[in-house]
């Protein structure tokens, strides 16, 4: 058996040097005790070796597991590749706490830490999971532009990019794209970037982030997206708790599995709890973040950590959705213990009310003639969502921030590494 990695321990006991080594096999590390009696050569080699050493080592299985750190394994031979220049910037063993600015710049190094991998192991999980249940549910994975030139979601929050002589702008959302495939394809996702130039520095915020997108065509309302989204999530969270066994113990984390339907509350009722406790929403507009995190705690307190919100008003929703005849929209979010996960719904598929629609919010149709014209081909009733990658994984894990949960931040303050 050859295992190759990085020494992110090195303890010497007498006559015994035991190397702790993060590979690529396992979240926990691979741990090789050598004897100056059995091993006089490999003992002398390892003696010295500093931390952050990249080699190999051929061994096998200890017959008996001593080590309560990691997997131990008796070695043969080993081979050194790299020794590091310069003591390392950060402790990859764990024992020292970084500062998060500290582990954002480091991340790269700090993947050798059990603890830091196996939150991104986690990561690519949620992802491997998505992708087998949309594909196990018919769907087809597509991929939208990112260089584009109008907006989902308005123009304040858009990266305008140099592309020749034309205005453009980086995506925010593939929305406008997977509403044009419904004309063909019933069924699509896309894992996905988003862009949007916010100014935020919160927990809760980046600028550069990812998602799970769907699309599903020939509906009968917003409840079949629904769910869609909350079968994908329970299905993402029995994925994680069967496939990664040894990054929750690595992390502490017990992950209960989800039980759907989930609850739903109209965003009315939710304007009518937290006014009950003091909290005013202004008619017509959105749930504040604070709102949102009260909101969070109250349904706790009454057993549902994660719920819908339905039937938004008009004012606080995108163009594309469809309107009630009460005022109200198709619109729904996905709550998980005080933080949107999600937004979606049912969208408008007729071409008369799509483009008044993108007049009565101050929007010039001939800015979106591209998206338009496919709804005039025979486009089906249809709606889908957006699922926060990285927020998903922060509400799974018990983080405290966003920039936890992605490898290489993009915010306000950082555009390296």
């Amino acid at each position: 058996m050859r295992i190759c990695g990085w020494v992110i321990r090195r303890k010497t006991i007498g006559k015994i040097v035991i190397l702790e080594i993060s590979g690529d096999t396992s979240s926990k590390p691979h741990v090789i005790a050598l004897k100056k009696e059995r091993e006089p050569e490999l003992f002398e080699l390892a003696r010295d070796l500093p931390v952050g050493t990249a080699l190999c080592f051929e061994g096998e299985l200890a017959p008996v597991q001593k080590s309560r750190r990691g997997v131990e394994y008796i070695a043969k031979e080993i081979k050194i590749y790299s020794r590091p220049l310069e003591p390392l910037p950060v402790d990859t063993i764990g024992k020292v706490p970084a500062l998060l600015d500290t582990r954002i710049r480091y991340r790269y190094l700090l993947l050798r830490n059990p603890a830091e991998k196996a939150i991104f192991k986690i990561r690519e999980s949620i992802l491997r999971a998505a992708r087998e249940y949309f594909i196990k549910n018919g769907f087809m994975e597509i991929q939208t532009p990112k260089i584009v030139a109008a907006g989902a979601e308005g123009g304040a929050t858009l990266f305008p990019v140099k592309y020749f002589e034309y205005n453009a702008y980086l995506s925010q959302s593939p929305q406008l794209y997977k509403q044009m495939l419904m004309s063909s394809v019933p069924r699509v996702y896309e894992i996905t970037p988003y862009f949007r130039a916010e100014k935020f520095d919160t927990p809760r915020h980046l600028n550069e982030s990812w998602g799970i997108d769907a699309e599903i065509g020939f509906i009968e309302s917003e409840e079949d997206v629904m769910n869609v989204l909350e079968n994908l999530i329970a299905y993402i969270v029995d994925y994680i708790r069967k496939n990664n066994v040894e990054e929750l113990e690595i992390l502490g984390v017990e992950l209960k599995p989800l039980t759907v339907p989930f609850k739903r509350i109209t965003f009315k009722e939710a304007v009518d709890i937290l006014s009950s406790e003091g909290v005013e929403i202004p008619e017509g507009e959105d749930l504040t973040e604070a709102a949102e995190k009260k909101l969070g705690e109250i349904m706790a307190s009454k057993g549902y950590d994660i719920f819908f919100i339905t039937r938004f008003p008009w004012e606080a929703t995108g163009f594309y959705y469809m309107r009630n005849e009460d005022g109200t929209t198709r619109k729904f979010d996905l709550d998980y213990k005080g933080l949107e996960l999600s937004s979606g719904g049912q969208r408008e598929h007729r071409y008369e009310k799509l483009v008044e629609a993108l007049r009565d919010k101050g929007l010039n149709p001939e800015g979106f003639k591209f998206y338009l014209e496919a709804f005039k081909y025979g486009m089906p009733p249809h709606g889908g969502f957006g699922l926060g990658v990285e927020r998903l994984l922060v509400k799974l894990l018990g983080l405290s921030n966003v920039r936890e949960a992605i490898l290489f931040v993009r915010d306000r303050n950082r555009l390296i590494p």
